[in-house]
């Protein structure tokens, strides 16, 4: 196992094949470098590393990643100084489109891969709260503040006085904060009186809407740029991956796959082919851990520093989405 680990580790920071010499000089085994062929022999019939062509050295092969990934218990946790970056980073943001755009930048920068961040699940996410503001005689404002962060403003034709929306404000918050859209509905509200049925039935009939839109089945993308730096990583071209981002629906599915605090996919454990020469780290965010984020790179990629960002960023903006 060390001497996988420590393949693993030179290739992924040269990306030239290792041999048993470089081995012993480099991580001071206090062994022949005999002995480490004959480990590397034994890794080698397993599956664990190949040889690319007639030179000595070894590189990992997916099975060998994942190997690897499986071994480690504990990485390094951010310094902090890191951490505070991320911090300050993230409360600047205005709203939940800020919060994910900086959060998907500031992963890229990270890892140096292209980083993909999944907007909260609205459908599966709470209410919050519920504002209505009169804005002229026969028009309202709804305002609702989901528990992924999102907020969300209609404009109604419905009139109310000050008193009005202030009273079915309390009224709606007191029936309908922390239920999903599936539990919205007028009935919810028990007695009404018919002069607000009309009104009611309207405002409930958007919140329902604006609960159950699926708008924010989306991702965001940063540091696709990163690609181009590793494309030697790939077989042929980085076309297919590119082709696979662009193809939101690959990614949305994949995420939908996996579950977690934290999930790495590794070359072929990828089920589109776009994806097969790349590895995929995600972690769950948010207060109902529905959504994802994560990073997609080639599989020589330093998992210590993909492990350790991606889980960070998810906590830290769990935290962000929740104040």
């Amino acid at each position: 196992m060390k001497v996988l680990q420590a393949i693993v580790h030179d290739y992924v920071q040269t990306r030239e094949p290792v041999g048993s010499r470089t081995i012993a000089e480099r991580h001071g085994f206090d062994v022949s470098s005999a002995t480490i062929r004959n480990d590397m022999a034994a890794l080698e019939e397993v599956g664990l590393i190949h040889q690319p062509h007639t030179s000595a050295g070894r590189v990992p092969t997916d099975r060998g990643y994942r190997t690897f990934v499986d071994s480690i218990s504990q990485v390094k946790p951010l310094s902090t100084a890191e951490k505070r970056a991320i911090e300050t980073w993230l409360e600047g943001a205005a709203d939940l489109d800020d919060v994910v755009m900086r959060a998907s930048r500031l992963l890229a920068q990270l890892t140096k891969q292209v980083a993909v961040v999944q907007y909260p699940i609205r459908r599966r996410s709470a209410v919050r709260h519920i504002e209505l503001v009169p804005i002229s005689a026969h028009h309202t404002f709804l305002i609702v503040i989901a528990d992924s962060g999102a907020v969300e403003q209609r404009n109604l034709d419905v009139s109310l006085t000050d008193e009005q929306a202030t009273d079915i404000s309390s009224r709606l918050n007191a029936v309908f904060v922390n239920r999903a859209a599936h539990e919205i509905s007028e009935d919810a509200l028990g007695d009404v009186a018919p002069a607000e049925r009309g009104p009611l039935g309207a405002i409930v009939a958007v919140l329902k809407d604006i609960m159950t839109d699926e708008a924010e089945e989306r991702i965001v993308m940063a540091g696709t740029a990163n690609l181009a730096r590793t494309d030697i990583d790939f077989a042929h071209t980085i076309t297919p991956v590119l082709e696979a981002l662009e193809e939101q629906v690959v990614l949305l599915r994949l995420f939908a796959e996996l579950t977690g605090d934290l999930a790495i996919t590794i070359g072929s454990e990828n089920n589109d082919e776009g994806l097969s020469e790349t590895s995929v780290v995600t972690s769950s965010y948010g207060s109902s851990g529905t959504a994802r984020l994560g990073i997609v790179g080639p599989t020589r990629m330093d998992y210590p520093v993909a492990m350790v960002s991606v889980r960070a960023v998810a906590r830290y903006l769990t935290r962000i989405l929740g104040s």
